[in-house]
C-alpha cells in the first residue's frame, strides 16, 4: 500500500524521536511491502526563524494533501517572553484548525514492568483507558483579548451542539469495542457550555443502550485519575479539560514520554506524542521515543493496517519487558539511548 505522509519534526527533541519513528516505520514497510513516502515540512521555532511564521501556508498545504501527518513537538523557551507576539505553539493550533482535527484520542496504558510512578502500584495494575478530547472548540479557540488599558483580559469558551455530537458519537463507538462505559467530564455545576455538553451527550446515549454513561466534575475526575484510575474506560471531555487531564494521567504511566495521540479530522488526521519539546534534552540522545513510535502505531490503525499495528506494539512491549528503555522509565544506570530504543524495536520487527 502506498501512503504519502507529511513529517513535522519540530523543535527540541522532535528531530531525534522522529528519526527513530521513521526507522521503525521503515521496518514495517519492508516487512509488509508498503510504500511510505515522507515529506519533511517546516513548523515551530525554526519556521519562525526562517519565514516568520510558526506554521507556513506551504506546510499546511502539504499536510492537507497528505494521507496523514506525523508531528514531533513544538516549543522553545526563547519565545516564552518575546516582543514579536508569536510562539511556536501557535502553529500547532493553526494546523489543527486548518485540518479540522476535532477529536484527539489519547490512550493511557500502564505497563506493569515500569515502576516509576509516584502512585501506589496496587492502584495501577491493569489501568487502560482512553481520553477523547474535543480539539477545535472551547476556550482555546474562542475570542480572546485585552481591554484598551491592559487591565482586563478575556477568553470566551464557546461550543455548538454539532461540535459536541461529532466527538460524542466517536467516543460511544469506541466504548462498544471496549468495556461499554463513557465518563463525561465537565463543570456543569458552573459552566453553561458544560450543561450543553450534558444535554447533547445524554441524547446520544439513547442510541447506545449497551453503553453505561456517567458524569464527573473536572475537579473530582482529576482526583479519581490519581486515586482510582481503574474506574475509567472512555473519558469524554472538552478541549481544555482534556488537555489538563491527559497530562495529569501521564503521572500514572510513569512518564509523559510514553503517551501517544491521534487527532482525527473529517478527511485528514495527525499523529503526535503528547509530550512537549523538552529543550533540556535536545541533542543528548536521552529522549524517550516511545510516545512518537506509538503515535505511528495509531497511524497504522488509521490506515487499517491492523497486523502492522499489532507487531509494532508487541515490539514496544518487548523493549519495555527487556528494559531497553530511556532513563525516564528505568534506572539511569541501566538505561538505553534514544537511538538504542529505536534500533531494538526496528530489529524486533525485522525478526518476526
Amino acid at each position: 500500500m502506498k501512503k504519502n505522509i507529511a513529517v513535522i519534526e519540530g523543535d527540541g527533541i522532535g528531530p531525534e524521536i522522529m528519526k527513530q519513528t521513521i526507522k521503525v516505520l521503515n521496518s514495517i514497510t519492508r516487512k509488509y511491502n508498503h510504500d511510505f513516502h515522507y515529506q519533511n515540512v517546516l513548523a515551530g521555532s525554526l519556521a519562525i526563524e526562517k519565514v516568520g511564521d510558526p506554521m507556513p501556508e506551504e506546510t499546511i498545504d502539504i499536510c492537507l494533501k497528505s494521507d496523514a501527518v506525523l508531528f514531533g513537538c513544538v516549543g522553545d523557551p526563547k519565545y516564552d517572553h518575546n516582543s514579536i507576539g508569536m510562539r511556536p505553539e501557535d502553529g500547532l493550533l493553526k494546523l489543527r484548525k486548518k485540518m479540522n482535527l476535532y477529536c484527539n484520542i489519547r490512550p493511557i496504558i500502564v505497563y506493569s514492568q515500569i515502576d516509576k510512578s509516584p502512585i501506589k502500584k496496587e492502584l495501577l495494575n491493569g489501568v487502560n483507558f482512553i481520553i477523547y478530547r474535543e480539539l477545535t472548540g472551547g476556550i482555546y479557540f474562542g475570542e480572546k483579548g485585552r481591554s484598551k488599558n491592559g487591565e482586563k483580559a478575556y477568553d470566551y469558551c464557546v461550543y455548538s451542539k454539532k461540535e459536541i455530537e461529532k466527538i460524542g458519537r466517536m467516543a460511544f463507538q469506541s466504548a462498544l469495542l471496549r468495556k461499554n462505559k463513557v465518563t463525561l467530564v465537565d463543570k456543569a455545576n458552573v459552566l453553561e457550555t458544560s450543561r450543553l455538553w450534558r444535554e447533547v451527550i445524554q441524547k446520544i446515549a439513547l442510541d447506545y443502550p449497551d453503553v453505561n454513561l456517567d458524569f464527573l466534575y473536572i475537579d473530582n475526575a482529576a482526583m479519581q485519575i490519581i486515586m482510582n484510575p481503574k474506574i475509567f474506560d472512555i473519558i469524554l471531555t472538552d478541549n481544555m479539560f482534556g488537555d489538563i487531564l491527559s497530562d495529569e494521567a501521564s503521572v500514572i504511566t510513569s512518564s509523559l514520554g510514553l503517551l501517544p495521540s491521534a487527532s482525527i479530522g473529517n478527511k485528514k488526521s495527525m499523529f503526535e506524542p503528547v509530550h512537549g519539546s523538552y529543550p533540556q534534552a535536545k541533542g543528548k540522545n536521552i529522549a524517550n521515543p516511545l510516545g512518537c513510535i506509538l503515535s505511528a502505531s495509531m497511524m497504522l490503525e488509521h490506515f487499517e493496517m491492523h497486523e502492522e499495528k499489532s507487531i509494532l506494539e508487541k515490539a514496544v512491549k518487548k523493549s519495555i519487558e527487556d528494559q531497553v528503555c530511556t532513563s525516564d522509565i528505568i534506572d539511569s544506570k541501566f538505561s538505553s539511548t534514544t537511538e538504542e530504543v529505536g534500533s531494538f524495536i526496528e530489529k524486533y520487527i525485522q525478526n518476526q
